[in-house]
C-alpha cells in the first residue's frame, strides 16, 4: 500500500468536499488537508477571524492526534488569509508562538481573494513527520 488515508471522526466528513483529511506515508511522512473553522458538516463556524483561526489550529490538533502526533511532529504549515493584512499575520503570529514557541516549523503565508467556501477567512495545511511510520 503506497499511503493511508484518514477521517478522523471528530472531524467533519470531507469527502463530500471532494477531499481526504489525512494521508500517512509507509515512510512516515503525514499530509494534513487545510483546517478551517469547521463544524460537524464542515460549515463555517464563526465570522471573526481570530476565532477562525483558533478552531483551525484545533481542528488541525485533532488531524494530529489522529495519527498519535502532536503539533510538536509538523514540519511544514502552509497557511491562506483571505484579504492579509498586518493586524492578521499578527494574530496567526501569536498563534503560531503559542503552540510553537521559538521553534516554529517552516511556513508559507499566502494572502488570497476568497477560500473554498463562504465565510472562510482562513485555512492551514501541514505535513508533519512520525518518528516511527
Amino acid at each position: 500500500m503506497s499511503h493511508i488515508i484518514i477521517n478522523p471522526a471528530d472531524l467533519h466528513d470531507p469527502t463530500g468536499f471532494g477531499y481526504s483529511h489525512i494521508a500517512r506515508t509507509p515512510g512516515g511522512l503525514v499530509f494534513i488537508a487545510g483546517q478551517y473553522a469547521s463544524d460537524e458538516q464542515g460549515q463555517v463556524t464563526t465570522a471573526d477571524f481570530a476565532e477562525q483561526v483558533d478552531r483551525a489550529l484545533a481542528n488541525l490538533g485533532i488531524a494530529l492526534a489522529a495519527v498519535d502526533l502532536g503539533y510538536t511532529d509538523v514540519v511544514q504549515l502552509r497557511t491562506f488569509i483571505v484579504d492579509h493584512d498586518l493586524d492578521k499575520l499578527t494574530v496567526l503570529a501569536t498563534r503560531i508562538e503559542r503552540i510553537w514557541g521559538s521553534r516554529p516549523p517552516t511556513q508559507t503565508l499566502t494572502g488570497v481573494a476568497s477560500l473554498a467556501l463562504p465565510g472562510m477567512l482562513f485555512e492551514i495545511d501541514a505535513v508533519a513527520v512520525a518518528a516511527h511510520p
